[in-house]
């Protein structure tokens, strides 16, 4: 065993401290009385007064019987129609009818009125429709000869309503010729008195023939 490595102990320095004084006790704040707490005063509530309660004896209901009274049927309206006051009534005035005019008649022709009228009218109409005679060159050529006989229905007027040939010559052309020839005498002379109430028939022959 060794010693010498054994260490001697330390010395333990031990110093007394003064333990501190305490402070003085702190002196206590002066107690202030509390403040006195008002309190709200209530007032008593009153109760009112009960009302005394009438009870309303009922009345007694009385129902009034109506009598049933019927209605008569309502009748449909007639048409009321407004008659005019009546003027007052004044005497009657007579008056005279004044007299037709008396209308001229002329008397109507005879037959042998309108016989005469009708040849002398178609005299007449020859004269007018042979200044338009032509006679056919062709028919000059091959010496064609012959007569048409021209139905002419004319008004009252002289104008022609109808024209047929009711007797041919035999040759076309101078059946047209014929015609032509009276297209161009129009317009006719004025008809006799005796022949301007109604229409008219009158035969004029043409006749074609080489000299």
């Amino acid at each position: 065993m060794k010693f010498d490595d054994i260490k001697a102990p330390e010395v333990l320095e031990v110093q007394l401290v003064k333990k501190a004084e305490p402070p003085p006790p702190a002196q206590p704040e002066p107690i202030q009385p509390p403040a006195e707490v008002v309190k709200p005063q209530i007032k008593p509530k009153l109760k009112p007064e009960p009302k005394p309660i009438i009870k309303e004896t009922p009345s007694p209901i009385v129902q009034e019987v109506q009598p049933v009274v019927e209605t008569p049927p309502i009748a449909p309206q007639q048409e009321v129609i407004a008659v005019k006051p009546s003027p007052e009534r004044t005497l009657p005035t007579q008056t005279v009818p004044a007299a037709d005019p008396v209308k001229e008649t002329t008397p109507k022709p005879s037959q042998v009125d309108i016989d005469n009228a009708t040849g002398r009218y178609g005299n007449a109409l020859w004269s007018a429709i042979s200044k338009h005679k032509k006679y056919p060159k062709i028919a000059q050529m091959r010496g064609w000869q012959g007569e048409t006989i021209i139905e002419l229905e004319l008004d009252g007027t002289g104008k022609i309503k109808s024209k047929r040939i009711t007797q041919s010559s035999g040759y076309e052309v101078l059946d047209k010729q014929a015609l032509e020839m009276v297209e161009r005498a129009l317009p006719f002379p004025t008809p006799p008195e005796a022949l301007r109430n109604s229409n008219f028939t009158i035969t004029v022959p043409v006749p074609f023939k080489l000299e």
